[in-house]
């Protein structure tokens, strides 16, 4: 078990050093993590390429399934494995794979790697499949709805895509996402600062959730415990749901939020009862490791 959990707003601390690439400032996430009761942030799961395999003796895979929620690199990864290819080369294909990003990307595709079911046609190679997670994604998001929703909330379609990421992290389920895009907006638009502990460990490049005290000290622009507004790109590759909740939060006054235990998360604009219910979420995780433990 990691050491310290943390949640939305339980160590709030301002800080005035906002990346240059935002043009908006965001708010600190709340779910809180509870691994032995099994909510695992959805961002940071183990990369497993997930195949449809034909029915020959050779058992070829004939499509590869990107999950909603897989940063990048699990996405290279998969890539690597399912066309058996040496580890790292998809990643280092980048540079000649002339992906059509947005000019706020600076050439990294994160959270343009669009979840779907890509079949493997001809020949496949990790430019072709990028290129076509890429072209998913610019028809997904630059279409009018997303675009008009991205401008309705003073933001830019890259923008969107980040919170959108955020989102895709930290929910515990899809009923949440509205409501977690919500604490988002919400806190922004008071100045706070994000402390999510899935830009954290996106910063650390770790899979386990959970965040310590000198997690959150790390240097990094993704650190939001250090840093004001959005972190410079967006933290995993989001699907659809995400990025509708992004420009269509669910109405309400909420600051804080935290996961007592597996489908109760719970939403508040109260600091005190915010703590209730950290305390609570305590509690619930120390049964559990007892009831683990016997």
């Amino acid at each position: 078990m990691p050491g310290l959990w943390r949640c939305a707003g339980y160590r709030a601390r301002m800080q005035t050093n906002t990346p240059s690439r935002n043009t908006i400032r965001l708010t600190r996430r709340g779910r809180f993590a509870l691994a032995t009761l099994g909510a695992v942030v959805a961002g940071t799961a183990v990369a497993v390429p997930l195949l449809i395999m034909d029915g020959d003796e050779e058992k070829r895979p004939t499509a590869l399934i990107v999950p909603e929620g897989w940063r990048a690199s699990q996405v290279y990864a998969a890539i690597d494995k399912t066309l058996d290819l040496p580890a790292g080369t998809t990643k280092k294909s980048l540079a000649k794979a002339d992906l059509k990003l947005p000019n706020e990307a600076e050439g990294n595709p994160e959270g343009y790697l669009f979840p779907a079911t890509y079949p493997l046609q001809e020949k496949p190679t990790p430019q072709k499949l990028l290129a076509r997670m890429v072209e998913a994604a610019d028809k997904k998001f630059n279409g009018a709805p997303i675009a008009a929703g991205a401008q309705r909330n003073a933001m830019n379609v890259y923008q969107a895509v980040t919170v959108a990421s955020i989102v895709q992290a930290e929910a515990a389920t899809r009923a949440d996402m509205g409501k977690v895009a919500r604490v988002i907006f919400n806190r922004l638009e008071r100045g706070m600062p994000l402390q999510m502990d899935s830009t954290v460990s996106y910063a650390l490049n770790r899979s386990t959730p959970g965040t310590t005290k000198a997690d959150t000290e790390v240097d990094s622009p993704y650190n939001s415990y250090r840093r004001m507004g959005l972190p410079p790109t967006p933290i995993d590759n989001p699907g659809e749901e995400a990025v509708r909740a992004a420009i269509s939060p669910t109405p309400g006054d909420w600051l804080y939020f935290v996961t007592v235990k597996p489908g109760d998360t719970r939403f508040t604009a109260d600091y005190a009862e915010h703590e209730r219910n950290v305390a609570e979420s305590h509690a619930q995780r120390k049964t559990a490791q007892a009831t683990a433990e016997k």
